[in-house]
C-alpha cells in the first residue's frame, strides 16, 4: 500500500515538472554544475596529492637523506674573487652514522659528477653517482638487463657502470647495450646493466635521475677526486666535496624521527658552520598527507557554494510552484489530502529534480578530469567517495531546500485555496 501511493506520487510529481519543461531543465542545470564541480575539483586535489605522495613514498618511508649544502657565506664570497670553497660531508661522516647511532641498519655513501660522455661520435653529458651496491636496495627501481653493482665491484676499483634506461637510449642507440664501452671524462668504463628511472613529479626530487650513470663509490673517488674546478664569467671556483649525500635506512619507522634528530646533534658537533641538509621523506609524507586533507577540504566547500546555489534555485522555483498550484491544493485539501501528503508531493518533486541533476551531474564530473587528464596531461583520480558524496549532497539539498515551500503548502487553509485565482 505504502509503495503503490509512493509511486503514484512520483508519477504525479514528474508529470507536474514536466509541465514546465524548461524552469525544470534550467533549475536542474544547478544541481547538474554543482555536484559536476564538486567531482571535478575533487579529482584534480586528489591527483595532484597523489602524484607527490608517490614521490615522497619513492623515497622511502625508512630513509633519511643527508646532503652536503653550500653555506651562504661561501656563495657570496664566490662571485668576488677565485677561493677554494670545502664545504659538506666526509666519508668520517658516513662512518660515524653507520657505527654510533641506533637504529641505523644501511649506511649509503653517494658522491655526484657532472662529466661528459662519449660513444664513438655520441656526446652527452651524465651525472655520475659513484656509490655502493646497497644504493639499489634504498633506491629501489627495476633491473632492465644486466646486473646492478656489486661488492667486488669496490673491492677491485672496477670501471664499471650501470646506466639508466633513458640515458642508455640517447647514448647506446643503434649500439649493444650489456658489455659496451663508454667515455666518461677521460676513462672508459663497461656497461654491466640498465636499470628504469623514475621522474620526479610534485615538487619532489628523488635522489635518481634520467641521466644517471652509476660506478663504484671507490672508482669515483679515485678517478674524479674530491675537487671540482669551474670556469664562470671572469672568475674560477674550486670547490671540494667528499660525499654530497648520505642515505641513512632505519630499522623501522618508528626510530626514524629520533634518528634524525640525533644525527642532526652528531653534524651539528662535527661541522662548524652548518653545510649539510637533513630530509626525512617520512615527515615530508605526514605533511603532505596533511596538505592534501586540508587541500581537499578547501575544494570541496568552493565546489559545494555552487550546489548551495543549486538548491536556492530548487527552493525558488518550488516557491512559485506552490503559489501556481494554490487552486490545486486547495481542491486536494477540500477532497480529504491530509497534509502530509501534499508535503510529500512537493518533497517528492524537489528530491526528484535533484536526484536527477545529481545523476547527470556525476556523469559531467567525471568528464571533465578525463578531459583534464587527456588534454592538459595533468593527473586526475575520480574516487567512488567523491560520486557518492556528490550525489548524496544533492539529494539532501533537495530535501532541505524543499521543505519550507512543502511546508507553505501544507498551511493553506482550504477556503482561500479555492478562492485563489
Amino acid at each position: 500500500m505504502l509503495s503503490t501511493r509512493l509511486y503514484r506520487n512520483i508519477r504525479l510529481g514528474i508529470k507536474t515538472l514536466l509541465l514546465h519543461k524548461l524552469r525544470s531543465l534550467l533549475t536542474v542545470l544547478g544541481v547538474v554544475f554543482g555536484v559536476g564541480s564538486v567531482i571535478a575539483m575533487l579529482s584534480v586535489g586528489e591527483g595532484a596529492s597523489r602524484e607527490a605522495l608517490e614521490q615522497i613514498r619513492m623515497l622511502g618511508s625508512n630513509n633519511i637523506i643527508v646532503s652536503s649544502m653550500k653555506p651562504a657565506e661561501d656563495e657570496s664570497a664566490s662571485t668576488t674573487r677565485t677561493m677554494m670553497s670545502i664545504y659538506g660531508l666526509t666519508y668520517r661522516d658516513e662512518q660515524r652514522i653507520r657505527e654510533t647511532i641506533p637504529h641505523v641498519s644501511t649506511t649509503v655513501p653517494v658522491k655526484l659528477v657532472r662529466k661528459n660522455t662519449f660513444l664513438g661520435e655520441r656526446q652527452m653529458e651524465l651525472r655520475v653517482v659513484g656509490t655502493s651496491p646497497e644504493w639499489f636496495e634504498l633506491v629501489s627501481r627495476r633491473v632492465i638487463a644486466g646486473r646492478v653493482l656489486a661488492p667486488r665491484d669496490i673491492e677491485g676499483l672496477s670501471n664499471v657502470c650501470v646506466l639508466t634506461e633513458s640515458g642508455a637510449r640517447k647514448l647506446l642507440a643503434t649500439h649493444s647495450t650489456i658489455g659496451e664501452r663508454i667515455r666518461i671524462g677521460l676513462d672508459y668504463f663497461t656497461v654491466i646493466g640498465i636499470v628504469r628511472s623514475e621522474t620526479a613529479g610534485g615538487g619532489i626530487q628523488t635522489p635518481d635521475l634520467d641521466i644517471d650513470a652509476y660506478v663504484p663509490i671507490s672508482v669515483a673517488r679515485t678517478r674524479f677526486g674530491d675537487m671540482v674546478i669551474r670556469m664562470t664569467a671572469g672568475a674560477r671556483e674550486a670547490e671540494m666535496v667528499e660525499l654530497h649525500q648520505i642515505l641513512v635506512e632505519v630499522d623501522s619507522t618508528e626510530n626514524v624521527e629520533p634518528v634524525a634528530e640525533a644525527l642532526e646533534t652528531m653534524l651539528a658537533r662535527f661541522h662548524r658552520r652548518r653545510d649539510y641538509r637533513i630530509s626525512v621523506p617520512l615527515a615530508l609524507l605526514r605533511q603532505a598527507e596533511a596538505t592534501r586533507r586540508t587541500f581537499n577540504i578547501v575544494l570541496g566547500s568552493i565546489a559545494g557554494i555552487s550546489l548551495l546555489v543549486g538548491g536556492i534555485g530548487i527552493m525558488n522555483i518550488m516557491l512559485a510552484s506552490v503559489t501556481e498550484r494554490t487552486r490545486e491544493i486547495g481542491v486536494r485539501r477540500a477532497i480529504g489530502a491530509r497534509r502530509s501528503q501534499i508535503i510529500s508531493q512537493f518533497l517528492i518533486e524537489t528530491v526528484v529534480l535533484s536526484t536527477v541533476g545529481g545523476v547527470i551531474g556525476i556523469s559531467v564530473g567525471a568528464f571533465i578530469p578525463w578531459s583534464i587528464s587527456r588534454f592538459a596531461g595533468m593527473p586526475t583520480i575520480v574516487t567512488m567517495w567523491s560520486l557518492v558524496l556528490s550525489l548524496g549532497i544533492s539529494m539532501t539539498i533537495g530535501i532541505i531546500f524543499g521543505i519550507y515551500p512543502a511546508m507553505r503548502a501544507a498551511k493553506l487553509d482550504p477556503i482561500v485555496a479555492l478562492r485563489h485565482e
